[in-house]
């Protein structure tokens, strides 16, 4: 019988540190917290380390070797906010305990040359070789069957809904972006009307939405457009109490990718890449895309970025981790799959949270806001999706680098 007994680990169920000392998984999911040891149970000894739910990444753009390297470093589950990895795409993903498990949004509705295009003229990079997605074997056969949601007025972005949803997206996104912190000021962008027309469509027929917002402009149009979720924060200038307090009476989650935030601005994670446990864990081109940065708005102030974070959580929003990770290359840089999580719980931590809240935003808080059930929990009947660590994390965040062990459906991946 393939069951599994995690001992004498401290436990941080995803919301609180729990007095239990023991997990039990069997056939993928989790059996028992606590009690007796069963018979015939594999006995890992965990003392020394924190049992936390594997975590959630709630803003990435990724690949098959993305999500492998991400489950290196405790990450679960990767939420893809542009890409390939729709319903009908990731078969091979979901039976594949050696990745991280995905959801995706498809493409982001966006006007013809909108956000991204500024980005993607060159695919990307500018090297002549394949993009990065190139190469992804059966998944890039599916590349034919996205749909690609250019619309300018309301009557277009209520029609592409349905065909998202039927193409296999998890949860739609708008992108209202004007070029301005990508230093391409003047971009085509969503209108109010066109954003507040999807959402009301997409909320007709039960699906999430997000917002790709990186101005308070932006922000304020998503808002008042009834969004669920802002995948980004504002960096143009600091949030007024009016927007924090709006964001905050809509019921709107936060994905802050500070750790984004701060590579716009011309800051790499070259501190955080020369953490030997990150530099061993990632390839010579991970390591040199985390020295390098976007460097499209120096003129930003991370420090502003913080305060706003803080005061979105003084105000009750819900703050989800996630990092807008991308591909390896310098001018997709300071991020890389997996890794950044753990950067970003860290500038959590810096902007204010505790230990813990930041924990709780790389588990049990993304899960619930994307309605993923099964996981970001570690109770009785839920996926055995999980990670070891030594030390402490619930009081010293960075010890969340200190991963021992993953586990993905109760398969076990030896991490270090």
């Amino acid at each position: 019988m393939d069951r599994t007994a995690i001992v004498d680990a401290r436990i941080f169920d995803g919301e609180e540190v729990i007095p239990e000392t023991s997990v039990v998984i069997e056939r993928g999911r989790i059996v028992a917290i606590g009690g007796a040891v069963p018979d015939g149970a594999a006995i890992v000894d965990a003392r020394g380390g924190t049992l936390l739910p594997g975590l959630i990444d709630a803003h990435v753009h990724t690949s098959l070797d993305g999500l492998e390297q991400a489950l290196t470093f405790g990450v679960t589950t990767e939420l893809e906010m542009q890409g390939m990895f729709t319903r009908g795409a990731r078969a091979q993903v979901a039976e594949n305990d050696r990745v991280a498990d995905v959801r995706s949004a498809g493409f982001g509705i966006t006007p013809p040359g909108g956000h991204p295009s500024e980005l993607m003229g060159d695919g990307g990079h500018d090297d002549g070789d394949e993009a990065p997605w190139e190469s992804e074997g059966e998944v890039a056969d599916q590349w034919a069957d996205i749909v690609m949601p250019f619309a300018t007025t309301p009557e277009e972005a209520v029609a592409f809904i349905p065909r998202l949803e039927a193409a296999g997206s998890d949860y739609i996104k708008f992108m209202i972006d004007d070029g301005t912190v990508e230093g391409a000021p003047g971009l085509p962008v969503l209108d109010d009307a066109t954003v507040a027309a999807g959402v009301e469509e997409a909320h007709r027929r039960g699906l999430l939405t997000v917002a790709h917002t990186l101005t308070v402009e932006a922000t304020s149009s998503a808002i008042a457009a009834g969004i669920d979720g802002l995948v980004h924060l504002f960096m143009d200038r600091p949030g007024t109490p009016q927007l924090i307090d709006a964001i905050g009476r809509s019921g709107a989650f936060v994905v802050p990718c500070i750790v984004l935030n701060a590579s716009m601005m011309g800051i790499p994670a070259t501190a955080f890449a020369a953490d030997p446990r990150v530099r061993s864990k990632l390839d010579d081109a991970w390591i040199a895309t985390l020295e390098s940065s976007y460097d499209r708005y120096p003129q930003g102030d991370l420090d502003a970025v913080l305060a706003s974070v803080g005061a979105l959580h003084a105000a009750g929003v819900d703050i989800l981790v996630g990092t807008d990770v991308s591909f390896p290359l310098p001018t997709l840089g300071g991020m890389a799959h997996g890794a950044s999580v753990h950067h970003e719980l860290q500038l959590l931590v810096r902007a204010g949270l505790t230990p813990v809240e930041a924990l709780r935003a790389a588990t049990a808080t993304p899960a619930r806001r994307f309605g993923l059930d099964d996981r970001g929990r570690i109770r009785e009947s839920l996926r055995a999706d999980l990670v070891l660590v030594d030390g402490d994390p619930t009081t010293r965040i960075s010890d969340t680098l200190d991963v021992r062990q993953v586990w993905r459906r109760g398969a076990a991946l030896f991490a270090n």
